[in-house]
């Protein structure tokens, strides 16, 4: 047989091959916020699933239940839009790397992992919910907790009322953690505790952030997307916003 007349084999169709489906056709793909971290949703796919996600740039999975692919947010036209994704070391299942148009969950919640096993552990029924937040989302949701109860009246108010009340005292704070974080470097001190003086510096930005309505989500946003950008492209990016 000649060259020529060889089947062409596509890289995605090496790709699908090379996934360890099980005996049903199907592996795991789990989607996750691209900027947050959060996994939203877990579901199964099959190769065609798999090809329309890496072709569409939309989630798509496998219905187990209706036999059939479907997008998310194929009816509401709210998709998980997906950045890149990732195969585990077994090629056995998929992460979703992705930003989604609003909160995934049909709850109305950014995740639909919002049920703590300590909490059910404790309690026959659990009332409220509770997201599964990484560290900052967990500072980011306390912090805005702490906003919640500037109204109230009782007690001495927490050092994060008192911050998100006083905008001078906000600022001179964030100044002044600052310095401390630049201190060790400039005068060759001792680095070992640049972490502590790191996380004085996160947690009174983030008030700050709370105060202007900004979440950190926003922030970490623009970092993805100045990722591929030249120190020149994105100032040039900034400058055009401005203007």
């Amino acid at each position: 047989m000649a060259i020529s007349s060889l089947p062409c084999v596509q890289p995605v169709d090496i790709l699908l091959d090379s996934i360890k489906w099980d005996d049903k056709g199907l592996a795991v793909a789990i989607a996750q916020n691209v900027d947050t971290g959060a996994i939203l949703m877990q579901g199964f796919v099959n190769k065609d699933a798999l090809a329309t996600t890496i072709t569409s740039r939309k989630a798509t999975f496998f219905s187990r239940s209706g036999a059939t692919l479907w997008t998310k947010g194929e009816t509401s036209n709210n998709f998980i839009n997906i950045y890149d994704m990732f195969v585990d070391c077994d090629r056995d299942s998929i992460i979703y790397l992705g930003k989604p148009d609003v909160p995934t969950c049909h709850t109305g919640l950014e995740t639909c992992y919002f049920t703590s096993i300590g909490d059910l552990l404790k309690e026959q029924e659990v009332e409220e919910t509770n997201l599964a937040l990484t560290t900052l989302y967990s500072l980011e949701s306390t912090i805005s907790k702490r906003e919640l109860e500037l109204a109230g009246k009782h007690g001495k108010p927490s050092w994060t009322k008192r911050l998100l009340l006083d905008e001078n005292l906000l600022c001179a704070k964030i100044r002044a953690e600052a310095d401390e974080l630049c201190r060790p470097l400039e005068e060759k001190e001792d680095s070992s505790c640049t972490a502590s003086e790191m996380a004085n510096v996160i947690y009174h930005a983030m008030v700050l952030l709370r105060r202007k309505d900004v979440k950190i989500e926003n922030v970490l946003e623009v970092l993805r997307r100045r990722f591929s950008q030249s120190g020149i492209e994105e100032k040039q990016s900034r400058a055009s916003t401005e203007s």
